[in-house]
């Protein structure tokens, strides 16, 4: 059996109010391809500055969208395979 390893990179910054974190999360795939999502998560305004919040939340998100890129690069791949698309 084959194995395989993929690696997430995924950047976090704030933005000098710390209102707005940003994440970019990064797979490169051993076959070359290369996917990327970003995400934001915005502090209210009334809350206090917790930056391991946004943190979680904004890598969260791209994260989560991140698995949904693939889940729909997946079913294109096998669409085409099927003769389908």
């Amino acid at each position: 059996m084959e194995y395989k390893q993929w690696n997430v990179q995924i950047w976090i910054s704030e933005d000098d109010n710390d209102a707005v974190t940003t994440a970019t999360a990064v797979l490169f795939t051993a076959d070359g391809k290369r996917h990327e999502s970003v995400a934001h998560a915005r502090r209210n305004p009334s809350d206090r500055p917790v930056p391991g919040i946004g943190d979680e939340l904004a890598a969260g998100r791209a994260l989560s969208n991140l698995a949904s890129k693939l889940i729909e690069d997946g079913a294109e791949d096998v669409a085409q395979l099927a003769g389908t698309a």
